[in-house]
């Protein structure tokens, strides 16, 4: 048997004082990080400012409170369910879309979608669209702005037959501000549930 040319290292077996040299090394590390955090996330991320203006201030987006909608809910009230703010238009101003429906004590209400804004001195909020009107009867999922455009999956019924509990047809939509009005794309692949 031939020796090695290198003789035995210490660190080649553990022993238990490594084992705690880790296991302290570990829970230094742990502890560290709890300690150290990083800045709040924000969803707005601000645009450098172009040369030679000055930023404009913050705008805050319209607030869904004590906003009424276009919807007929009879005795009961008008619930915002998701809401998002971006802006749509591009005119440096967010808006907010808000799914609402009515507060329907059983059942699933058919939703509407909305957006709103606000003057530019910051006024009350207001509904300036419609893009899922509720006598369409359809249920709002998968809802996000993104991009300058709201997507969103739309739950709807094949026939007046359909129970309202069950809606047998799923279909993606988006809408995009085109200048002078919102309009809807349905991506290929519409398919039923």
């Amino acid at each position: 048997m031939q020796q090695s040319a290198v003789p035995d290292l210490a660190h080649t077996q553990t022993r238990p004082i490594h084992w705690v040299a880790t296991a302290t090394a570990v829970a230094g590390v742990v502890a560290l990080s709890s300690l150290v955090q990083p800045g709040s996330a924000t969803a707005a991320q601000s645009a450098p400012a172009a040369k030679g203006r000055s930023a404009a201030a913050a705008v805050a987006p319209p607030d869904t409170a004590g906003v009424r909608f276009p919807l007929d809910c009879g005795p009961v009230k008008a619930v915002v369910v998701k809401k998002a703010t971006g802006d749509l238009d591009g005119d440096g101003r967010p808006e907010t879309v808000a799914v609402v429906h009515c507060d329907a004590p059983m059942g699933t209400p058919p939703d509407g979608v909305y957006v709103l804004t606000r003057s530019a001195d910051g006024g009350k909020s207001r509904v300036v669209a419609t893009l899922v009107e509720p006598k369409e009867r359809l249920t709002v999922t998968d809802f996000a702005l993104r991009a300058r455009a709201v997507s969103a999956t739309l739950l709807g019924y094949s026939s007046d037959a359909v129970p309202s509990c069950c809606p047998d047809v799923k279909t993606p939509a988006s809408w995009r501000w085109n200048g002078s009005a919102f309009l809807r794309s349905t991506p290929a692949g519409t398919r039923s549930v």
